[in-house]
């Protein structure tokens, strides 16, 4: 029953996003996979901390979009996500899921909270990011970047990021309570989600400004993400060959699960 539960909650959810295109339909597809996996081997904890991620993401994505449409054909996905993208942001978060069915841990926990704090906060200084009035600033040198930049930070990015990821850590929290799972400090899951969120988010910036594959655009000149722009295939510029942004997502959220893991004292 539990299953059936996760399948029809995640048929739902994922179906009302691919109707707003929030989701491809590959992404649909993954989404519905995934939620029905983490009801179905987990519980309402797990899953809750995924539709929150998703739901807040989805939300801020639509945050004048319009303003969003330039920035966005640098980056390598854009709001609607694909089965990759779905998979980047909560694939790791499902095996923690699995791994507690099969052997339960407080350690899972913990490093799920992190990991889902990472790819939150990403989402979250991305999107607020975006909207800054500001240039954002290399994470590595502080210069000053145009706006979408891989490796670039600002000011409210930082503060969305930080919200994010104790956002995740405060309703893990709620989401624990309403489970029946063991009690843990409100205090201690909220720093691990903000230490979580902080340290993947920044992780993120470092891997796009130093190994994260960059193509250029034959057109414009401009260093960026995607494989085409100003509607011409581009070339490779820099970094890693596989190191695209599903991989630096995955990498990322590894970074702040453990993160998490140490504030947990575990």
């Amino acid at each position: 029953m539990q299953w059936v539960i996760g399948f029809g909650g995640a048929l739902l959810v994922a179906g009302a996003a691919y109707y707003k295109q929030s989701l491809s339909f590959s992404g649909m597809l993954a989404a519905i996979a995934m939620g029905t996996i983490y009801f179905g081997a987990g519980n309402a904890f797990w899953f809750g901390i995924l539709l929150l991620f998703f739901i807040s993401s989805s939300l801020l994505s639509k945050l004048h979009h319009e303003n969003k449409a330039e920035l966005e054909a640098a980056y390598d996905k854009t709001g609607r996500r694909d089965a990759g993208q779905v998979f980047a942001n909560g694939g790791l978060g499902m095996v923690l899921v699995l791994l507690n069915a099969i052997y339960p841990l407080e350690l899972w926990g913990y490093l799920f909270i992190g990991v889902m704090a990472t790819v939150t906060s990403d989402t979250w200084a991305t999107e607020i990011g975006t909207l800054a009035k500001k240039p954002p600033r290399s994470v590595l040198t502080g210069r000053l970047l145009s706006p979408g930049t891989s490796g670039g930070v600002s000011l409210p990015g930082t503060l969305a990021a930080a919200a994010g990821g104790a956002l995740i850590g405060l309703a893990s929290w709620l989401l624990r309570a309403a489970s029946g799972m063991p009690e843990h400090s409100v205090l201690l899951l909220t720093l691990a989600g903000l230490a979580g969120g902080l340290v993947g988010a920044f992780a993120d910036s470092v891997l796009g400004a130093t190994v994260q594959r960059m193509n250029r655009c034959t057109v414009c000149g401009r260093e960026v993400e995607a494989s085409r722009h100003c509607g011409q295939p581009t070339v490779y510029a820099r970094g890693w060959r596989w190191m695209n942004n599903d991989a630096v997502n995955a990498a990322s959220s590894i970074l702040g699960g453990f993160a998490a893991l140490l504030i947990g004292g575990l």
